[in-house]
């Protein structure tokens, strides 16, 4: 008989359909430099001095990316990108909290006018690593807009499934999965827009390129509550299809603020890398709202596929401090002779979505000098458990409970849900 998580959330949540964890913008923003790099040394004070509120109405977009926009301008953020992109042709992309907040609102005003959709409609965006991806993200917070996100690899059969089950009355993506949307969108009676991200026009199909050329960037950002509906994820169907998992405003807004804060260790002054696929949410969590709630850059690097080498390249030539990346590519990258790079920035490293190998950590740590911190979470919910900066790490360990949370291990499984506890079968066997 697998044990059981019972986590206690700072809202009393009952499902993680809903899950908000309160946040307080003001905290976020006001006299950052006073607020030192996070060191868990002492974890259970830091635990027990943990609070954070939640506004009534909150729009991360509005809230919080405008709001580095005002320090830019005001001067007192370090000059940092908020945005940074790469590929493997030498092209590059920078933008400042500035630029992002332009070029999403002519996304909004597109989303709005050309594609006439409404606060609550859904979106699905499936995109590689491009701009065009996080600034898709933007502009589905402006306008209140249901982000739902998938990967590449999706086939026919899993966008129908994905436009059947949503009702989504968009999409956005490459043209390379556009003969698939094609011939399912016929099955599909609530899909009305098509936008292509390619220099190339196709009939029936929106050129999002060509679009952005014309459009204004004049948009009023809609004021949305804490807990609406802000994306929806497709979990990777382990107990059958596909489930849609939600998030409000808050739960990714104002909740991954415990993951960029404690678990990523972020300042404004920090470039992020994490080479999730973007049709994840561990994309959500770290390839944008953890670092930009943080004020950090969030860095991109377009691989079609993994390429160690191009990896180790990456965190030597550019300023990286820190890195995130799936055990499975910390092996990849560990098999590779490292006595050639030098890693001068890179300060923090992480890992999530499988445990990692003692002997995995041991080897980085010989050769990079940095531990590997270990997190844990799922599509529904934000980090749950990680190995945070000043704690001693125990080998084959996903940490210590998010401050957020309130972990308990439990025996029986006769109540599924109790009191404010969340409980949920989970094989802890597997990590600890």
């Amino acid at each position: 008989m697998l044990p059981l998580v019972t986590m206690k959330t700072l809202l009393h949540a009952k499902c993680f359909w809903r899950l908000a964890i309160p946040g307080s913008v003001r905290e976020l923003h006001e006299d950052y430099r006073t607020v030192p790099p996070q060191n868990f040394s002492n974890y259970e004070s830091m635990k027990q001095e943990f609070k954070l509120e939640t506004p009534e109405y909150f729009n991360f977009a509005k809230d919080v990316l405008d709001k580095w926009t005002d320090m830019e301008k005001a001067g007192i953020r370090p000059f940092n990108p908020a945005f940074w992109w790469i590929n493997g042709n030498g092209e590059e992309v920078r933008w400042s909290f500035e630029e992002l907040g332009s070029l999403s609102r002519k996304f909004a005003n597109i989303l709005t006018e050309a594609c006439a959709l409404q606060r609550g409609d859904r979106v699905i965006v499936i995109l590689p690593r491009i701009p065009e991806w996080w600034l898709a993200n933007v502009a589905c917070l402006r306008t209140g807009t249901v982000l739902i996100a998938g990967t590449t690899q999706l086939t026919q059969r899993d966008i129908l499934y994905r436009l059947q089950s949503s009702k989504a009355k968009c999409i956005i993506t490459n043209e390379v999965l556009v003969p698939a949307v094609d011939a399912v969108a016929s099955k599909c009676e609530n899909l009305h827009s098509k936008l292509i991200v390619s220099e190339k026009t196709k009939d029936g199909w929106g050129n999002l390129k060509e679009m952005m050329k014309h459009a204004s960037d004049n948009h009023t950002c809609v004021k949305t509550k804490h807990d609406e509906m802000m994306a929806i994820y497709f979990t990777s169907g382990t107990s059958g299809s596909p489930k849609m998992t939600g998030h409000t405003h808050s739960s990714f807004g104002l909740g991954l603020s415990v993951n960029g804060r404690f678990w990523l260790d972020l300042t404004p002054s920090d470039v992020m890398w994490n080479t999730s696929d973007t049709g994840w949410a561990k994309s959500a969590w770290s390839s944008v709202f953890s670092p930009w709630i943080q004020g950090a850059c969030v860095f991109a690097h377009y691989l079609p596929r993994f390429e160690p080498t191009s990896i180790l390249e990456t965190l030597s030539k550019f300023p990286i401090t820190v890195f995130c990346s799936a055990p499975t590519a910390y092996r990849m990258l560990i098999q590779n002779d490292m006595s050639s790079y030098t890693f001068k920035s890179l300060k923090h490293c992480v890992s999530a979505g499988e445990p990692i190998n003692p002997e995995v950590t041991e080897q980085w740590r010989n050769r990079t000098g940095l531990d590997i911190y270990e997190g844990y979470g799922q599509t529904e919910t934000v980090l749950i458990c990680g190995n945070f900066k000043g704690m001693k790490i125990k080998p084959g360990s996903m940490g210590k409970p998010s401050p957020a949370f309130e972990v308990k291990v439990c025996t029986s499984p006769s109540r599924r849900i109790f009191n404010n506890l969340i409980c949920y079968h989970l094989p802890l066997h597997s990590f600890w």
